[in-house]
């Protein structure tokens, strides 16, 4: 142990001695780590980020949303009957019922691959309470809805079955409805006006927290600023689009208020992802023809497209991965020379150490240690400069970043190995020298 210390205190003063030399040896290994370290910090925020984000839209679904007239007329995806009707009489235009209850029935009895049905009818209102007024969205949901979005209450309780059978006025509302109508105040049990009908608070959901601008990013709404009804109750309450009443007769079709879709959208989740694409066919064509042969629907995916987007992530990170490798062997090269160099520099002096008793064992240790010594002062410098580059990245460029202990580990381990690695060949070659040579040279 004492032989090592002393072969150790000679590397460390030879580093110390000269410290431009190894420092620009060094800098090979600072400017890989740091690039390791980034790039594992870009990639794990990157991974957490589309975690979070599947959370917030939830697995295995496929996401139906009904198209009103408007958005069908510019479509590209029309059948051949339609278009054989068009050409045969332009004057007539096939009817789009739109999606209905009875769909989610069909789709539940044909589709095995369905794990779980969640329709959502979307109706823009104004609450009112105790003379406050808030414009919300009160939507007409199944419990199957809190299931798919992993939604609990933080007080009360969610729709019972007798709640949906018994077609009562009650509402379950999120954090943002209670803080506004009710603060300072229980919410349980109080009444909120939403149109022209009342609905008891039977409980407050547990707050969803994400950004605004995620939330638009995927397309899912703030839930703690919705009003949630039972289905049954808003196709009461708010009307049947579905049914036609004598002022329905002569209304203009082509109209807002002239769509006859029960179901704004309905959100599938399939059992197995592996069926998600053929899952999202089979319905749309069952859905196509029970709709007259009409797409008056949009279909997404969004796990598909945030498994696109992993994949791009993944490509980003190996191009990361390569740049950092060739930085640390350029690194490791740099050192391997530099210490070749020295060895020639320093002939006479490893020839007087072998005549003063050290073995060629301590000439190899005392070349390793000055290459692992180099190596380790440029992997904790390359630590410092990939944090600070991982934090300034996710300020300026607003990209999620996580540094993580083991990668610092992983990136301090690498640097000691390359010291090791690529400082044995000029440690072999100086144990070598025959010291009488040695100390013959100039």
């Amino acid at each position: 142990m004492g032989r090592n210390l002393f072969n150790f205190q000679i590397a460390l003063d030879s580093v110390i001695v000269n410290k431009l030399r190894g420092v620009l040896t060094a800098l090979g290994i600072v400017f890989g780590v740091a690039a390791v370290i980034t790039m594992l910090a870009i990639g794990s925020g990157a991974k957490k980020f589309l975690l979070d984000q599947m959370k917030l839209i939830g697995t295995n679904n496929i996401v139906f949303e009904h198209r009103s007239a408007d958005d069908m007329e510019g479509s590209s995806d029309e059948t051949t009957s339609a278009e054989s009707t068009a050409e045969n009489n332009s004057q007539l235009e096939t009817w789009a019922p739109g999606m209905s209850v009875n769909d989610i029935e069909a789709i539940r009895r044909s589709t095995p691959s369905v794990d779980l049905l969640s329709p959502e009818i979307i109706i823009e209102t104004r609450a009112i309470y105790n003379g406050k007024i808030l414009d919300v969205r009160c939507v007409g949901v199944s419990n199957a809805f809190f299931e798919l979005n992993g939604l609990s209450t933080t007080k009360g309780m969610l729709f019972a079955q007798e709640h949906f059978n018994q077609r009562k006025a009650v509402c379950v509302i999120g954090k943002n409805i209670e803080s506004k109508l009710f603060s300072g105040q229980k919410a349980i049990g109080k009444s909120i006006k939403c149109g022209t009908s009342y609905f008891t608070v039977i409980g407050i959901l547990d707050r969803r927290i994400a950004t605004r601008e995620t939330l638009n990013a995927l397309g899912v709404r703030d839930y703690n600023s919705d009003i949630f009804i039972p289905l049954e109750v808003s196709l009461v309450r708010f009307g049947d689009r579905s049914r036609i009443r004598k002022d329905d007769v002569g209304r203009n079709s082509d109209d807002e208020e002239g769509e006859m879709h029960q179901i704004d959208r309905l959100v599938v989740r399939v059992s197995d992802s592996k069926y998600l694409q053929a899952t999202a066919d089979v319905i749309s064509r069952m859905l196509k023809r029970r709709h007259m042969g009409q797409v008056d629907f949009s279909v997404e995916i969004p796990e598909l497209l945030l498994q696109q987007e992993q994949k791009t992530q993944d490509i980003f990170n190996l191009v990361l991965a390569v740049i950092a490798g060739i930085s640390l062997l350029v690194g490791g090269i740099g050192i391997m020379n530099i210490m070749l160099a020295s060895v020639y520099e320093r002939i006479k002096e490893i020839g007087l150490r072998r005549s003063m008793g050290a073995t060629s064992k301590d000439i190899v240790k005392q070349f390793l240690f000055e290459a692992m010594l180099v190596s380790i002062i440029g992997g904790i410098l390359g630590i410092l400069l990939g944090v600070g580059a991982a934090k300034g990245i996710s300020q300026a460029a607003d990209i999620p970043t996580t540094i993580s202990w083991w990668s610092i580990l992983l990136s301090f381990g690498v640097a000691a190995s390359i010291g090791l690695i690529f400082g044995i060949f000029p440690a072999r070659k100086a144990a070598k020298l025959d010291p009488i040579n040695a100390l013959r040279s100039d």
